[in-house]
């Protein structure tokens, strides 16, 4: 495979799994392993959607831990679109995988995916700081498709009593839930992620499932860190290490 002088190859230490990443692009972190783990109980055999596929980092850990699924990305930044594809060819997960070059808000493909899964930009418009690569501020700022438009297009996408799993900050989690319930995906499970013991919280990591009935499971801390500024046991284990 061969690179050009911006492009890296990490290897994942998951199934033989390596990532090609762009330094000019949006590279991932702990928040997309997160959220791996998180969405693992999805069933064997699941046809998968991943709206803001970025480097596709998520479509090759789906493909690890959840066996025979497909995985659809949709990602909206051209170049990073082929990166993305690069990197299921590159770990020929062809026949699994793939990345679609369009903005949500153009897909519609409904009710046919058994789960979605997302890791949508964080930040609302007019927030933040925005003194970076325009790829980058369109991976972290609502430019392209906001938190609405990511919980509207799940919920046409998914069939009834499928499930979105999200990753998000603390400060969206009411959206989260409003928006959830606007376009019938009902929160049932809710796990608050933090640095270290007694930080503010970093994260939070929301399953909401389509036409379920009321009630809302919330899971214990998850600290990335222990108090020694190490990866706690949980996330050691999440890294395979």
């Amino acid at each position: 495979m061969k690179l050009n002088e911006n492009e890296r190859i990490d290897d994942l230490e998951l199934n033989n799994l390596k990532i090609i990443q762009n330094k000019n692009f949006f590279c991932f972190g702990v928040d997309s392993v997160l959220l791996a783990d998180f969405a693992k109980e999805i069933k064997n055999g699941s046809n998968i959607l991943d709206l803001g596929a970025g480097n596709g980092i998520l479509e090759l850990l789906m493909s690890a831990k959840v066996s025979k699924s497909k995985i659809t990305g949709i990602e909206v930044q051209k170049k990073i679109a082929e990166l993305a594809n690069k990197n299921i060819v590159f770990n020929g997960l062809q026949n699994r995988c793939k990345v679609m070059n369009i903005n949500i808000k153009e897909f519609d493909e409904k009710n046919k995916y058994d789960a979605v899964i997302t890791n949508p930009p964080y930040k609302e418009m007019g927030t933040g700081l925005k003194n970076e690569a325009e790829s980058k501020i369109i991976a972290r700022h609502e430019i392209l498709g906001n938190l609405e438009d990511f919980i509207n297009i799940a919920s046409k996408a998914l069939k009834d009593l499928g499930s979105l799993y999200m990753v998000n900050r603390p400060e969206r989690l009411i959206d989260i839930f409003e928006y959830s319930r606007k376009y019938r995906l009902e929160p049932k499970v809710l796990r608050i992620v933090y640095s270290k013991p007694n930080s503010k919280p970093k994260l939070v990591l929301v399953k909401a499932t389509k036409y379920a009935n009321k009630y809302l499971k919330v899971r214990e801390p998850l600290y990335i860190y222990n108090e020694n500024g190490e990866y706690s046991n949980e996330i050691m284990k999440m890294y395979n290490k």
